[in-house]
């Protein structure tokens, strides 16, 4: 079975939908800590909002409506998470540990 790079990156596209669905469903579910909670949720946005990305430019059939919102709105969130990433990477440890 020969592998080519479409569906590699389908592939790793769908890994790290996974990876970004747990860290979102973390931050909702596991995590109390207020901050540690917003960096998993962004995280996991960022991960999602791009592996959906990828596989619309990686896919054969010509892009639907919802395709074409998905590649306007998702670069917006993906700017928003990544933002409040960067504000937050120096904030210390609210329990003290």
């Amino acid at each position: 079975m020969i592998v080519d790079a479409q569906q590699f990156a389908v592939g790793a596209s769908w890994i790290a939908t996974a990876i970004g669905a747990g860290l979102w469903l973390w931050s909702w579910l596991g995590e109390k800590d207020a901050i540690r909670k917003l960096r998993f949720l962004d995280c996991g946005v960022v991960l999602l909002f791009s592996s959906i990305l990828l596989r619309i430019v990686a896919q054969d059939k010509l892009m639907s409506i919802w395709d074409w919102a998905v590649v306007f709105v998702a670069p917006l969130f993906i700017a928003a998470a990544l933002w409040r990433l960067a504000r937050t990477a120096g904030a210390p440890p609210a329990s003290g540990k």
